[in-house]
């Protein structure tokens, strides 16, 4: 059985929308886009070089996924573009048809909390979630998620989609590792 992941950047009041760009997710009236990049070192990109070079395939929502196709293929220079480019991507989404734009890019089919419990269950890599708000919060609410890689960011932006609603049941989880970033970023990984 394949595990499902989450690496998500996160403020340590939750919020996860937009951390990349000022542009990236306005819905709600958000103005506070691009809140990680200020918080970006060395030692952050180490350990999400190590994380991604372990492999793993990929699961999106439409929005997140159409985001990073217009952010990552061509870009050079970075160790991110190939592994994004060659990564296997799943892709949940009501809309989109296919075929998908970016290599290696699958659209489920049905329900995408159904399509990710049969994913999980085939043999195979680990399956990542990166971004893709909506569909994380469904997968958390169907029991889905094995780990979560939490990059918790020194600041509060008490406005913003979170990462877990306030509909989302108890659940414990168990630190197995932990980094702190000269910008004060602590990445922690909890499996469930």
């Amino acid at each position: 059985m394949r595990k499902l992941l989450v690496n998500m950047s996160l403020t340590l009041d939750g919020v996860i929308q937009a951390p990349g760009r000022t542009d990236e997710d306005p819905r709600g009236g958000f103005e506070h886009g691009g809140w990680a990049a200020p918080y970006t070192d060395a030692v952050m990109m180490k350990a999400m070089g190590e994380g991604m070079s372990e492999g793993a395939d990929m699961v999106f929502g439409r929005r997140t996924y159409l985001d990073f196709f217009s952010v990552w293929p061509g870009r050079k220079n970075n160790p991110f573009t190939p592994i994004l480019d060659n990564a296997q991507k799943y892709v949940a989404s009501r809309t989109l048809k296919d075929p998908l734009p970016w290599q290696n890019s699958t659209l489920l089919d049905g329900d995408a909390g159904d399509a990710v419990a049969r994913l999980k269950e085939q043999p195979g890599k680990p399956l990542l979630v990166l971004g893709s708000v909506d569909l994380l919060q469904t997968l958390i609410r169907r029991g889905l998620v094995d780990q979560y890689t939490l990059l918790i960011h020194p600041l509060v932006l008490e406005q913003g989609r979170r990462l877990f609603a306030e509909d989302r049941q108890r659940a414990a989880l168990r630190l197995v590792n932990s980094v702190t970033t000269t910008t004060g970023v602590i990445i922690a990984t909890y499996q469930v």
